[in-house]
């Protein structure tokens, strides 16, 4: 018996000393499996593509209204009333900006923290309601990162050191862009800084960068010119000497250019107002957005008047 128990104790140590060769085997105590991701819902491409900058690795970010999408007309699906009903937080603009969003919120059960990015923005107008586009100004967009910095670390506080480094990162990037957009468009004469879009858009760049964009449309895509605004619109182009039109990644080409073809005016190129483009492509993400935005505006400007 004396012998058994020997031969067992020794077979016992030999195990033990076995595992501490592999120490990844043993258990470690108070070990803690790692957070999963926290699951973000963005409303639109550019609030998504800022979370995922904001939040590097902590976050998993899908957008409800993707490249190229129009927030403005968005009709969600039953995947998007999923999509947030797995959420653990959903970002928005707010401004009226979704006018979808309060419905498939509630439609989904969703009962987290819904975050507004543009919460503390000094808003313009656009008649009697906000002007919703108001990451349109760099400076603005400062704002839509704190916010969603302070959202993020609220709801992974053990990733707060990470968020916090890549936040501001990130707005270093934003400020250097912001002055080289002022550096840039600076070149350009105040009284030649006009141009045309679709839809109004860019009150918010034109106010921070001194550009005076027309419109066609008011800034819902959901409406229509009507043949006067286009009229106008035409007069305006021909008594101002506006440089150039441009059309919109989110808005049917056509509109702008049959104002520039009534006008005897050239279509400038493609701006980014509501959404990214595709990735891989010249607006994938916010700041490329935005710079791409600068570079096309001032490309058409610098072009001279025949």
């Amino acid at each position: 018996m004396t012998s058994r128990v020997i031969t067992s104790r020794r077979s016992l140590l030999q195990g033990a000393a076995a595992l501490a060769s592999f120490p990844w085997l043993l258990p470690t105590a108070h070990a803690e499996a790692p957070a999963r991701k926290l699951r973000v819902v963005a409303s639109f491409s550019i609030l998504a593509d800022m979370a995922r900058e904001v939040g590097g690795d902590a976050v998993d970010v899908t957008a409800l209204v993707g490249p190229d999408g129009d927030a403005h007309v968005f009709e969600p699906t039953p995947a998007d009333v999923k999509r947030l009903s797995n959420a653990d937080l959903v970002i928005v603009n707010g401004l009226r900006f979704e006018g979808w969003i309060e419905r498939l919120v509630q439609v989904s059960g969703y009962r987290g923290p819904v975050v507004v990015a543009s919460k503390g923005i000094t808003t313009r107008l656009l008649g009697p309601a906000p002007d919703p586009h108001a990451w349109q100004s760099l400076a603005n967009a400062r704002r839509y990162v704190d916010n969603i910095r302070a959202a993020l670390v609220a709801a992974r506080p053990s990733h707060a050191a990470h968020i916090e480094q890549r936040s501001a990162d990130y707005l270093q990037r934003v400020d250097a862009l912001d002055a080289s957009v002022r550096k840039r468009l600076g070149q350009v004469a105040p009284a030649d800084r006009r141009v045309v879009t679709s839809h109004d858009a860019f009150g918010y760049f034109a106010e921070a960068y001194d550009v005076t964009f027309i419109s066609a449309v008011g800034w819902s895509t959901g409406s229509e010119a009507s043949a006067a605004d286009v009229s106008r619109i035409v007069r305006q182009l021909r008594a101002q000497n506006v440089r150039a039109v441009f059309v919109e990644n989110i808005s049917d080409p056509r509109l702008v250019q049959r104002i520039a073809h009534e006008a005897g005016a050239r279509v400038g190129g493609t701006l980014y107002s509501d959404a990214l483009s595709p990735p891989g492509t010249a607006g994938d993400t916010y700041l490329r957005m935005f710079d791409h935005n600068a570079s096309t505006l001032l490309a058409a400007l610098q072009v001279r008047a025949p």
